[in-house]
């Protein structure tokens, strides 16, 4: 017997296409050919070919970081704890920037480096989400494929700040609603993160928590509104790469970073040994990208 498969499940499907591109399996309402209504008793029914499911294409977009040892290195640390522990060390090293580079490259539309970075948010939830192309499908022809994007100057009739960053909030995720599908995660940068943490201040609470010093200000951030309970969450800090002046609303359920199967941080091939160089190379590496199934599920506040 066939297993019925939640809708969701299907919008979540990540197909290899061609080898050189991946799927990302979509649903949408095709009014020229969506054959839902109502009847009555024997009336005929409209049986006609409905079909609501297609595909957008990504790029599978591939990254590399690379470990190297010289000789003089595997001679200074020749003792077998030694080499491994120097080896494990480089290799986190270089992990960590695989994960530094990919995470700051999915805040950008993926035509850096000659077009070979992951898709990021610039093109999956950008500034101006009713021109270009995403996924192969042209946003100004198909609007079910066009994000929200809100402008605290232009929309909203002055800067955002403080006092009024909650009413765009809300601005934004009322357009985002449709039943039970709601953005679940928001991410701001530095900016946007202070101030809506500075919108809250005046209606904290500060609790001892056990110790002898009472703590100012929330160990997490949570968004109530339009029906929603959002995470709240920075990403910035130390060498921020989120765009300035961007607060994201993310529906996950729609958006996936998808990693591959067999490339996901892992080693690439086993040691390689240079040809003119007393030295030996290890390579780690990451494949995927960033897709999504639903754009109209997803917004952006902006300056």
């Amino acid at each position: 017997m066939r297993r019925k498969r939640p809708h969701h499940v299907a919008l979540a499907l990540f197909l290899l296409c061609t080898g050189v591109t991946a799927c990302q399996e979509i649903m949408y309402n095709d009014s020229t050919t969506n054959n839902t209504n109502s009847y009555s008793g024997y009336e005929v029914l409209n049986v006609s070919q409905n079909s609501p499911i297609s595909a957008a294409q990504f790029s599978i977009t591939q990254y590399a970081s690379a470990v190297s040892i010289s000789g003089l290195e595997m001679i200074q640390n020749s003792g077998k704890e030694a080499i491994i522990e120097l080896l494990d060390g480089r290799m986190d090293v270089a992990e960590a920037q695989l994960m530094n580079r990919i995470g700051s490259d999915v805040y950008l539309d993926g035509t850096g480096n000659s077009g070979k970075n992951i898709t990021g948010l610039a093109a999956a939830v950008p500034d101006a989400p009713t021109t270009g192309t995403y996924g192969g499908i042209n946003r100004a022809t198909f609007s079910f494929w066009q994000s929200i994007a809100y402008s605290g100057l232009t929309n909203g009739g002055s800067a955002t700040s403080a006092s009024n960053i909650q009413q765009y909030m809300d601005a934004v995720a009322v357009q985002l609603i449709r039943g039970t599908d709601k953005p679940d995660l928001i991410v701001a940068d530095n900016n946007y993160y202070k101030l809506y943490l500075q919108s809250l201040q005046s209606i904290q609470r500060i609790t001892d928590s056990g110790s002898s010093m009472a703590g100012a200000g929330f160990a997490s951030l949570k968004y109530y509104g339009a029906g929603m309970a959002s995470d709240v969450v920075l990403d910035g800090g130390v060498g921020s790469a989120a765009t300035a002046n961007h607060m994201w609303f993310l529906n996950t359920k729609y958006l996936m970073f998808r990693p591959h199967v067999d490339r996901n941080f892992v080693p690439i091939g086993g040691d390689r040994q240079a040809v003119n160089q007393d030295a030996v190379v290890k390579l780690i590496g990451w494949a995927g990208n960033l897709t999504s199934s639903g754009p109209q599920f997803c917004g952006v506040l902006i300056a």
